[in-house]
C-alpha cells in the first residue's frame, strides 16, 4: 500500500520556513547542511506563495445571483 504524505498546512510550511531561517542565521551549520536547508527553504517559500495566491484568488470572487462565481471588483 503506496504511503501518502499528508500536505502541510500554510502555517505548517511558514513553521518549517522560520526554523531553517533561524537555523541558517546563527551561522554553526556547516556547507553541504546550509545548502540542503537552503534548498528546502526556498521548496517551502514557493509552497507558501502558491497557497497565499491560490487564497487571493477565492477571496476575491463572489457568489452571483445565479450561484456562480465571478471576480469581485469594486468600482469607484
Amino acid at each position: 500500500m503506496a504511503n501518502k504524505e499528508k500536505e502541510l498546512t500554510f502555517e505548517e510550511n511558514l513553521e518549517k520556513l522560520e526554523e531553517i531561517v533561524k537555523k541558517l542565521e546563527n551561522g554553526n551549520v556547516p556547507l553541504d547542511d546550509a545548502i540542503e536547508n537552503f534548498n528546502e527553504a526556498m521548496k517551502l517559500a514557493k509552497t507558501c506563495d502558491e497557497k497565499l495566491k491560490n487564497a487571493e484568488e477565492k477571496v476575491n470572487k463572489i457568489l452571483n445571483e445565479d450561484g456562480k462565481l465571478e471576480e469581485f471588483n469594486i468600482e469607484e
